[in-house]
Order: C-alpha cells, then sequence, then structure tokens
C-alpha cells in the first residue's frame, strides 16, 4: 500500500533527497519541510514546505501538518535534535512510523537506519538471550571495508550547509543543533588537521613508552558536538567524565597502571584539550601516569589496552570486536551483560574482563543484517549503495529486519 513518508533534517549530503525519490518511484509520496537555508540546499524536487517561524510555535506547526497531510512515516536524521523530538511526540499518537538514521554503530561503511532512535532509544535487543536467539540463522558479517567515503566532500557539503544558516533570511528564528559557532568550527579543526600527521607520530611514541611501564587504559573521548553526548549521558561536556574518570583511576586503578586519553579524530581543537587533561591529572594527582594521544587510528592498540572507557562512542564498540573489556558511562547501544562491563567506574579497574566473544559476534551480526545499511554519505558510488538499501528497507517495512 503506497505510504506518504515526511522528511526532516537530514545529513548534508543528496541522501535523504535520493531517498525519496527512490520511494516516490516506487509509488509512494514524499514530503519535507525544511527548516532552514541549508535545509533547501540539500533537497530537490516538489513536496517542500519552508517553516520560517518561530521555535516556541514549531510544536503546534508540525502536529497539524501531519494530520492535514495524512503522514505515514516520518524520516529524520538524529532524534534527539530540538525540532525532531517535537515532532517525534507529535507522530507517536498518530501510529506514525519514525526512521532515523545516522553514522554508523559500526565503521566505516555502515550507516545506522532504525526505528524511532539511537542508543538508548534504540530497539536494540538488550537481552543476550534474545541476541544470540536472534543472531542465530544470520550468516557471518562482512566486516571488509567495502566502500569508500569522501572526507573533502563532506568537508565542503558541511560548511557550505552551516555558514549557509548564518544568513538571516529566509529563516530568521532558526534555531541551530549545533553547540559551537561554525566560524569558530571550521578554522580550529582545519589548524588541527594541518598538524595530524607529527601529532600521530608522538602520540604512538608515548603510547608506547607507557605500555613499557605498565598496562594502559584508555579513556575514548568524543566530540562535544556529538549529540549522543548530550542526548544519551548525564554530562554537558566532556570535561566532566574526564574528570570523573581521573579520580577513579587514581583511586582504585593498580599503581602501575597508566591512563591514556585520546581525542576524537574530528575534534575541533576548540578545547586545548593537552592542557586540560594535563590539570585534571594534576588535580587527581596521577599526573605521571596520564598520556595524551592526540591523533593517530585507535584500532592497532585496542588489543592492548588493559580495558578502554567511554561514555558511548562507537570505538566501544570497536573495543568489544578486539576482546578489550570495556566500560560505558552513558547509555550505549552495547552497554549489555556480557558485552561491556556491568559493575562500576571504581571497580573497573581491577575486575573487567574481556567480553563474551560468542554475544560480541553475534551482537556485531544483528547489529549489521537489522540495523545498518552498507555505504556512506558522501561519496559514490557508496551513496548509492546506502540510498537504494534504504528505500529497500523502507518500502517493505524491514527497518530494524534483516534484508533477505
Amino acid at each position: 500500500m503506497p505510504r506518504r513518508f515526511l522528511f526532516l533534517q537530514g545529513p548534508t549530503s543528496p541522501y535523504a533527497a535520493e531517498v525519496a525519490r527512490g520511494l516516490v518511484a516506487l509509488g509512494h509520496e514524499a514530503r519535507r519541510i525544511n527548516l532552514c537555508l541549508g535545509d533547501k540546499l540539500f533537497w530537490r524536487g516538489p513536496g517542500a514546505t519552508d517553516y520560517r517561524g518561530r521555535f516556541e510555535d514549531w510544536r503546534a506547526f508540525i502536529a497539524a501538518y501531519l494530520r492535514e497531510q495524512a503522514i505515514t512515516d516520518m524520516v529524520l536524521l538524529g532524534e534527539q535534535r530540538p525540532y525532531h523530538k517535537p515532532a517525534i511526540a507529535a507522530a507517536r499518537p498518530l501510529g506514525i512510523a519514525v526512521t532515523v538514521t545516522d553514522f554508523g554503530y559500526l565503521r566505516p561503511d555502515w550507516l545506522a537506519v532504525e526505528c524511532d532512535g539511537m542508543n538508548g532509544e534504540s530497539r536494540f535487543p538488550r537481552d543476550p538471550a534474545e541476541i544470540l536467539a536472534r543472531a542465530a540463522a544470520l550468516p557471518p558479517l562482512d566486516r571488509r571495508v567495502l566502500h569508500r567515503d569522501s572526507f573533502p566532500r563532506r568537508a565542503v557539503w558541511d560548511m557550505a550547509y552551516h555558514l549557509t544558516n548564518l544568513l538571516p533570511w529566509p529563516f530568521p528564528h532558526y534555531r541551530r543543533a549545533t553547540l559551537h559557532h561554525p566560524l569558530l568550527v571550521y578554522p580550529a579543526m582545519g589548524w588541527r588537521l594541518l598538524g595530524q600527521g607529527r601529532a600521530a607520530r608522538e602520540a604512538a611514541a608515548r603510547f608506547e613508552a607507557g605500555k613499557a611501564r605498565g598496562p594502559v587504559f584508555l579513556f575514548a573521548m568524543q566530540m562535544e558536538n556529538d549529540y549522543s553526548i548530550r542526548a544519551y549521558s548525564p554530562y554537558p561536556d566532556m570535561d566532566t567524565p574526564l574528570r570523573e574518570t581521573a579520580l577513579s583511576f587514581a583511586r582504585h586503578a593498580p599503581a602501575g597502571a597508566r591512563l591514556a586519553v585520546k581525542p576524537h579524530p574530528l575534534d575541533p581543537g576548540l578545547k586545548n584539550w593537552r592542557r586540560r587533561i594535563g590539570r585534571i591529572a594534576r588535580e587527581a594527582g596521577i599526573e605521571g601516569r596520564v598520556d595524551y594521544l592526540g591523533a593517530g587510528p585507535l584500532e592497532p592498540l585496542l588489543p592492548r589496552l588493559a580495558g578502554l572507557v567511554t561514555v558511548n562512542s562507537t570505538a566501544g564498540l570497536s573495543a568489544l570486536e578486539a576482546g578489550t573489556p570495556t566500560l560505558a558511562m552513558g547509555q550505549a547501544i552495547y552497554r549489555i551483560p556480557g558485552l561491556a562491563f556491568e559493575g562500576s567506574l571504581d571497580d573497573f579497574w581491577t575486575r573487567a574482563g574481556p567480553p563474551d566473544p560468542a554475544l560480541v559476534a553475534a551482537a556485531i551480526r544483528l547489529l549489521g543484517a537489522a540495523h545498518h545499511v552498507r555505504g556512506a554519505y558522501y561519496a559514490r558510488p557508496a551513496l548509492d549503495t546506502a540510498v537504494a538499501q534504504t528505500v529497500r528497507r523502507l518500502h517493505e517495512g524491514r527497518v530494524n529486519l534483516p534484508l533477505d
């Protein structure tokens, strides 16, 4: 039966518009609400409505729109965005299906496509027995990198989107979702990326030196701009969980252990993390036991760690695949008995064991088969693959279900 899809904000890519065109070609209808000028840049075709009102009036507007347009499905990027939460609240009593997409829990060439939400809002089962049962008939997941994305194109499209939104017209009341102003973020990020090569070499040397002196635990940071920090954890920033981790490490970690801290590869560098982490270490009394790893790949380090701590980063899932003891301080999708450590942060340093390998393998199979599509947002043919698989999931009603 034909359905009527409403697309709200999507990635800074043609992905959403092309998914809509694919659904229309199969007999469905597609609508779009543009909330800002950047939204208009990435939507081509009919069915678009511009919302230029105030944020305070958005809830009433979207509730009326959903009823009047007889919307059956809503597709959006990140259910926790300011405009998306009221839209989802208005959709639920009407029985409207909500599909959320974002970068995948699996990396690098996977995108999440889920019912209702991600992480703390995800419908991924939390019962180990259910995960094992649902994954039993699934084939092994192909973890080879099949698709390459384009970071330069991502950067250009992202800047086009956010810088365009600084114009006061024609959306004078738009409330952006980002934490930091784009005119601060882009120059800082560019400067940081220019020094990545040297920083990676220095980080590798510090890790090797620390590893030679004792077991190393690693805190994997996330970008403060990442909505998963604010939406799926009690932390307003990265300083707070870093300080909590350092204090716990000082009191409860083995005397010879070291704590390494690694920022997100795309952290814009608006905060001087090296200096802040040094100050946090001094305050906790562990200044000589903390190493700052400013750059470089994470994956080669994972099997050599005594444990990994994070809020809810996808690095935790990579650590579990590597057999590394992992603790999630937030509502991570992998915060499941047998995967992430169930005890307290204080206990983690001395009592955490490796995850159950059978459960890790089952969770990865189920996540990939039912909660992801292959591909990427920015480079072709990866974008074409992601669009085609998303269209198929939506058309066949197989979101959160394995495709044949």
